[in-house]
């Protein structure tokens, strides 16, 4: 291999090889010690599930409140775009702007 392209490519190739065996095998490592950890922590006692019941009921009964008190404002504000709109429909003869 007296040829320098030769060599630059053979490296390159080699390199490239170690470099995704290395990704390979770290990543295998890291899923792992994941996997592991994982099954230490799903440990939930039945005290802090009710808690996390009533919690998400309470949470639900406020978002239906809110939405309630949106359907009102809306029904308020369509009732006076309503009311608006009726008042302004009977002017007998229209109006002229005049430019100041």
């Amino acid at each position: 291999m007296s040829d320098p392209g030769k060599v630059i490519v053979a490296m390159s190739f080699f390199a490239s090889l170690a470099y995704i065996v290395r990704l390979i095998t770290l990543g295998a490592v890291s899923y792992r010690r994941h996997d592991v950890g994982a099954s230490k922590g799903l440990v939930v006692d039945d005290d802090r599930m009710s808690r996390l019941e009533q919690a998400v009921d309470a949470i639900a009964l406020e978002v239906e409140r809110i939405s309630e008190g949106q359907r009102f404002t809306t029904k308020l504000l369509a009732d006076r775009a309503a009311a608006d709109g009726l008042r302004a429909a009977p002017l007998a003869e229209p109006r002229q702007v005049t430019p100041h």
